[in-house]
């Protein structure tokens, strides 16, 4: 679970307490993705921690998640989002990597079950996004001369949910200590020719990343709540 960021973009809420800490109804962000990794199954998580990371150990020393172990990688230094995991003592089984500040209906235990199934190395959580541009957009040729006049087209990309399913061998791709952001990583494992998958999810998915989506989260979380943590 990376934990570690310091979410300046979702300033003012994290000039005080960690992103994963900020609430979301009557939980913190990663208690939920705590609470849902608990019920897919998942016995141990370790968090990546660093910016405020006594606040977030502080926290789950008092409200333990029933039922799962807990415990922190310390970055002294930031090391991107990939490079903790060469810190991680343990790592020889395959593992699920996620970022702590996502609100998603998406069943863990079936992206893992879909990854061992493709053979795949690494198998990324991915998310049909829309973006359409509100301008006539204009097509030439090399001479300048209009091949093409479109209103306002809508361009559709599968981006990433920060959801990753892993094989202990990625780590091979890691130096200790060295940052490296999951891209790169990924970038590495193909260069390499080890097959990376995607696992496409249409349900609910929300990266709270700025203001406007933490507004959107804590405006949609009652109903959502019974997809969410449906044991609660």
């Amino acid at each position: 679970m990376l934990a570690g960021g310091r979410g300046t973009r979702l300033q003012p809420f994290t000039i005080a307490f960690p992103k994963p800490l900020v609430p979301v109804g009557d939980h913190p962000i990663v208690e939920i993705l705590l609470r849902q990794l608990k019920r897919a199954g998942v016995p141990r998580v370790t968090m990546s921690v660093g910016h405020l990371a006594a606040l977030i150990m502080a926290y789950f020393a008092q409200r333990p998640v029933d039922g799962l172990a807990i415990d922190y990688c310390h970055e002294s230094e930031p090391l991107g989002t990939a490079g903790p995991l060469s810190l991680i003592p343990g790592l020889t089984e395959r593992f699920l990597v996620l970022n702590g500040d996502l609100l998603t209906t998406l069943d863990f235990g079936d992206m893992v079950r879909a990854h061992v199934q493709s053979g795949a190395v690494a198998t990324i959580g991915a998310y049909r996004r829309e973006h359409q541009i509100d301008l006539g957009v204009l097509e030439s040729d090399a001479t300048g001369r209009l091949t093409g006049y479109i209103e306002k087209p809508t361009h559709s990309y599968q981006v990433s949910m920060g959801v990753y399913v892993f094989e202990p061998e990625v780590l091979a791709y890691l130096t200790r200590g060295e940052r490296c952001d999951l891209p790169q990583l990924i970038t590495r494992l193909m260069a390499a020719g080890q097959q990376v998958q995607l696992y496409p999810f249409d349900g609910y998915w929300l990266d709270i990343g700025r203001t406007e989506d933490y507004a959107r989260a804590v405006d949609e979380y009652s109903t959502l709540r019974p997809l969410l943590l449906p044991d609660d």
